[in-house]
């Protein structure tokens, strides 16, 4: 997969392909299934498959004061899109002057000029260009005029945990997440919601207790989740920065702001199981398997350390529960998402160029 960040630098052979466009933050079920189906119709087309996104989120070009939200920041969504194998992931700054590019002009010189798409493959609730104005009616008519296909995915929906008819949406991951709910996250994802980043030096006060953890800052732009105790698996990055993974490691975190020992700011601490390494500098990927507890004060650190053994424990059960095994949501694949639908899991509306 080749990741550009300008139009201009796409070459012919990424050109006259299928492109599927959506912000697709979190890659959630619904989500899968729109970039699914664009994979099995490049497939169909012997045709280049472009991925399409902005970076950043146009939510945060224009709330840039608002609370951090993004499931999946850009490097997360990289690694979650390599599995569906695009020829192309094609991630345009979201800026200005995109921001006030009227639709039509979005259609015709960026998927038209530069890419010369055959085919396009959104979401029903697709919008773009200035002020929102372009929607999936918007292209069926400038497909017609123009001569290039396309395919609308309507609304995917699910039946879990009582629920029956709902429609996946990134909202409903962020309610759970920030509910505590990191199963029901990972069920809506189809894969372990995670968070990523450089192990960072704490105040070793973990290491003086007999549980010494790793330290995570979030990004400033990932959503918090609920402030309490999980079951994780941390994921150690190789080096390079591809994304792949050398070594996993169960354990329990924290995350919030330990109120025991009176320190400001989030933090994610991950005590591991087995594990007595170095990690200072690395880049990890925690994943959230299982919320334990709300985080509390506690009356000293002895009454912590108490604590602490009981939640290792209740981590170590819950990581133990088949449904929660590493390999009970698989990587997301493009030959995974064919082989679990052989046909479309919807019904798709096409409209020919």
């Amino acid at each position: 997969m080749r990741i550009l960040r300008h139009p201009a630098e796409i070459t012919p052979p990424y050109r006259g392909g299928v492109v599927v466009l959506g912000n697709f933050d979190g890659l959630h079920r619904g989500h899968q299934v729109v970039i699914g189906e664009a994979g099995r119709l490049a497939r169909a087309m012997n045709a280049p498959f472009t991925v399409f996104v902005t970076e950043p989120h146009p939510r945060q070009f224009f709330q840039p004061g608002a609370p951090p939200f993004r499931l999946t920041p850009f490097r997360d969504r990289v690694r979650l899109m390599q599995g569906f194998s695009p020829d192309l992931l094609l991630a345009l700054p979201f800026d200005q002057e995109l921001a006030a590019t009227h639709h039509a002009d979005f259609v015709r010189g960026i998927l038209l000029d530069h890419l010369g798409a055959r085919h396009l493959v959104v979401g029903f609730d697709y919008r773009f260009g200035q002020a929102r104005g372009g929607s999936v009616e918007t292209l069926a008519w400038m497909g017609a005029m123009e001569g290039f296909g396309l395919t609308v995915v309507p609304p995917v929906r699910f039946g879990i945990e009582g629920a029956a008819g709902e429609v996946y949406s990134s909202s409903l991951v962020r309610a759970a997440l920030k509910e505590g709910k990191a199963r029901r996250a990972a069920a809506l994802l189809g894969h372990w919601w995670s968070v990523s980043g450089h192990v960072i030096a704490g105040d070793r006060r973990g290491r003086e207790l007999g549980f010494p953890t790793v330290n995570i800052l979030l990004p400033s732009e990932s959503i918090r989740p609920r402030h309490g105790v999980y079951a994780v698996r941390l994921l150690i990055e190789e080096a390079h920065g591809s994304g792949d993974e050398s070594a996993v490691f169960e354990g329990v975190a924290n995350f919030g702001r330990r109120p025991t020992v009176a320190t400001a700011g989030e933090l994610l601490e991950v005590h591991l199981f087995d594990f007595n390494g170095d990690l200072y500098g690395r880049h990890v990927r925690v994943e959230f398997v299982g919320f334990i507890r709300p985080e509390r004060r506690f009356e000293g650190l002895e009454a912590l350390k108490s604590q602490i053994v009981e939640d290792a424990t209740a981590a170590r059960l819950l990581l133990a529960d088949p449904e929660n095994r590493r390999d009970h949501l698989p990587p997301l694949t493009l030959e995974g998402y064919l082989c679990e639908h052989p046909e479309p899991p919807v019904q798709l509306i096409h409209h020919d160029g």
